[in-house]
């Protein structure tokens, strides 16, 4: 019997941890090309900078960078359900932010998260408990 894999991580956007405090997560699909697809594939990708709006009744992925071509904006696939539950928590003042970028075996999927961002002095906060927690081990 086959095990199933887990899907490899591709690309992990570390400065969504830093500014903003993550809420709900949820796994999306996403609309792309087949160069764009061999391009993640390869690591050719970055999240630094990219953002999810939400557009005439869709999730958008807007300024992932593929490779060495510009920013482009990507379509998500969620359900009418996973869209109002986004819908209503941008309204609550929520930010939707592209977490993590998997690319298991077959499909491509990308995990997005609500956040609320951060003031200065949490992120100082959160630095020293990093430091403490480390220097304990």
């Amino acid at each position: 019997m086959k095990k199933k894999k887990t899907p490899d991580s591709v690309t992990v956007n570390r400065r969504a941890r830093c500014d903003y405090q993550l809420g709900e997560e949820l796994v999306c699909g996403m609309s792309l090309t087949g160069p764009e697809v061999r391009q993640i594939r390869d690591h050719h990708v970055q999240l630094k900078g990219s953002f999810v709006t939400i557009r005439n009744g869709e999730l958008w992925l807007n300024n992932l960078t593929l490779g060495a071509e510009t920013a482009r904006n990507i379509r998500l696939l969620v359900t009418k359900k996973q869209l109002q539950t986004f819908a209503r928590a941008k309204q609550d003042g929520y930010t939707i932010v592209p977490t993590k970028l998997l690319g298991g075996e077959r499909h491509i999927k990308l995990v997005v998260a609500t956040a609320r961002g951060k003031k200065k002095y949490d992120k100082r906060e959160t630095i020293k408990d990093r430091d403490i927690n480390r220097g304990k081990y």
